[in-house]
């Protein structure tokens, strides 16, 4: 009998974050995706390089792209550099492409990039969530909500 092997899928290498969209966006549902990637951008995100702060992903003619993200151009790459900032198509079963299409069209949702990160087989991965923009005092609220928890925590601490 041999040895069962370890599982090697659920470790991430994380690249790039979004944090700020977990502020400014209420999160409903989360997705991974594949991303269709040049050489030389593989080889600049796995150098840890690529920021996706402003980017987010559109819905045409029924695929998904993603929009203003930073991949810049690898050091070494010649004349065979990929442009940074090019729209790149993200790798979706047709089902989820036609929820989040719907989502976006008729609740008025946004797609927003969470993270792009390296899974356990060396893929090149992006975390898509649907989400709603949050109004100024909804952040307020949240950010109260937020330090509450922080301070119920420190209290149960300091009295157990």
């Amino acid at each position: 009998m041999s040895r069962p092997r370890p599982q090697l899928f659920d470790k991430k290498k994380t690249v790039a974050e979004n944090r700020r969209a977990r502020f400014d966006y209420e999160i409903d549902t989360v997705y991974e995706a594949g991303i269709a990637l040049t050489g030389t951008e593989v080889k600049s995100l796995r150098f840890g390089e690529g920021t996706i702060a402003e980017s987010y992903a559109d819905v045409r003619d029924g695929q998904v792209w993603l929009i203003n993200s930073n991949i810049p151009e690898f050091s070494h790459g010649n004349r065979f550099n990929h442009e940074p900032r090019r729209p790149r198509k993200l790798l979706l079963h047709e089902r989820e492409i036609n929820k989040m299409h719907g989502a976006v069209a008729r609740d008025g949702m946004t797609l927003v990039a969470l993270s792009v990160y390296f899974n356990g087989k060396g893929r090149a991965k992006v975390e898509l969530a649907l989400a709603r923009g949050r109004k100024t005092h909804d952040k307020r609220e949240h950010i109260k909500e937020r330090d509450w928890k922080r301070e119920q925590g420190r209290l149960l601490r300091d009295r157990g």
